[in-house]
């Protein structure tokens, strides 16, 4: 097992929907591993291949302490409700926004074993289900956001050392950035 580098904001391969898996095999289960150690390591509570430059169809979530979701070619089958929660993302480093998202959330796919699995979330799991899958379409949850002024600096004891040492200005690089991708 490794540690992979996130990608970040700005990187194609975060804007492209990623291709289906074709089997399971000890290569995907190696990237499985891979990225559930990347995803504790930074800490989140999921990641998707693109996070880590793979182009797969594969998403990890674990927001309950040793339950990860381990989805292969996931689909949302159905969303039912509303809410905003806060979301933040692990390639969009030092920034959070309140994002419209399904408050309950059924999704059907295959785990790490090729079986096939269905998945109810609400809350914090149905949030990042919609979050992860996003990331498989080539979506941020930036491209959900009215207006991307409502994008929030991460608050010092929240950031990390990376953050810690960027420069204030890049704050409005990040916002040009992201909005740059938008009218792309």
């Amino acid at each position: 097992m490794a540690v992979r580098p996130i990608m970040v904001l700005g990187n194609p391969v975060l804007r492209n929907k990623a291709k289906k898996v074709s089997r399971i095999d000890q290569s995907i289960q190696r990237l499985v591993e891979d990225m559930i150690e990347t995803m504790r390591a930074a800490p989140g509570v999921g990641l998707a291949a693109p996070q880590i430059g793979v182009p797969l169809q594969i998403a990890v979530i674990e927001t309950e302490k040793d339950e990860v979701h381990v989805l292969v070619n996931p689909e949302i089958v159905r969303l039912e409700g509303e809410h905003e929660p806060d979301e933040g993302c692990l390639s969009v480093p030092g920034y959070w926004a309140t994002v419209k998202r399904a408050e309950r959330v059924w999704v059907k796919a295959r785990d790490a074993r090729n079986k096939l699995i269905k998945v109810r979330g609400e809350g914090l799991l149905g949030q990042a289900l919609q979050h992860e899958i996003d990331h498989l379409q080539g979506m941020l949850y930036l491209d959900r956001l009215d207006d991307l002024d409502n994008m929030r600096r991460t608050e010092p004891s929240r950031r990390s050392e990376h953050d810690a040492n960027r420069d204030p200005s890049e704050e409005s690089e990040v916002r040009g950035e992201a909005q740059s991708e938008a009218r792309a």
